[in-house]
């Protein structure tokens, strides 16, 4: 059963959750957590269950437990808007210091967040270059060395008994490895829509991590 992928001379396992592990990095990627993502939609009136927050963060604690990692990398968009770190629950907030404290952490800023890092613990860049991989919160077209990113939520469509279905997924090029959105209340752009394929190029792959292992499609 194949549960692992290679990216240029890299090897990385990725996980149903939306996370991405390193093995030879000890280092655990995820991207998007959006978190206090249905408080930013109370202020408007769009009332959604208030626990988006709350279930990541355990989602994301559970992918700590398993992996044990050294360093944990956060691609940029870890909060919703740049509001969301004060609407934070005093539970949640602690939860994500303890996060934040247990392993070297590293928080990529994105379009919607703010510097956190003097207030959760960890440190914060706005790229960083590991074994000649750079990872960044949004790819960058003419980018030619290889790129870790997140941003753009990707989703694929596959046909699945008979019927149509949306899942999450990985999105591979020969130098472009594009995550999912690891936060609970994320939606996704479809890897084959115009705005995912100017910046990508069409020559991609979506990887989905199913219940028997990991399946990669041709878009």
């Amino acid at each position: 059963m194949k549960t692992c992928f290679e990216f240029g001379a890299h090897r990385f396992k990725p996980e149903k959750s939306g996370a991405l592990w390193w093995p030879a990095q000890a280092t655990l990627i995820v991207a998007d957590l959006h978190l206090e993502k249905a408080s930013y939609f109370a202020t408007s009136g769009q009332m959604l269950p208030p626990y988006d927050s709350q279930e990541t963060l355990l989602k994301l604690a559970h992918e700590i437990d398993s992996f044990m990692p050294a360093q944990v990398i956060c691609l940029g968009d870890s909060f919703h808007d740049p509001g969301a770190f004060e609407r934070l629950q005093t539970e949640t907030r602690l939860r994500l210091r303890r996060l934040t404290r247990s392993v070297e952490w590293l928080w990529i800023t994105g379009n919607h967040d703010r510097v956190v890092a003097d207030d959760l613990g960890g440190r914060s860049a706005s790229e960083v270059l590991i074994e000649n991989v750079c990872l960044r919160h949004e790819a960058v077209a003419l980018e030619t060395r290889l790129e870790i990113s997140g941003h753009f939520h990707p989703k694929v469509k596959i046909r699945q008994r008979g019927r149509s279905i949306a899942r999450r997924c990985f999105a591979r090029t020969a130098c472009k490895l594009v995550l999912p959105a690891f936060g609970a209340f994320t939606g996704g752009l479809d890897v084959r829509d115009a705005g995912f394929t100017r910046v990508i190029g069409t020559d991609c792959s979506a990887i989905v991590v199913g219940d028997y292992g990991v399946h990669e499609f041709a878009v």
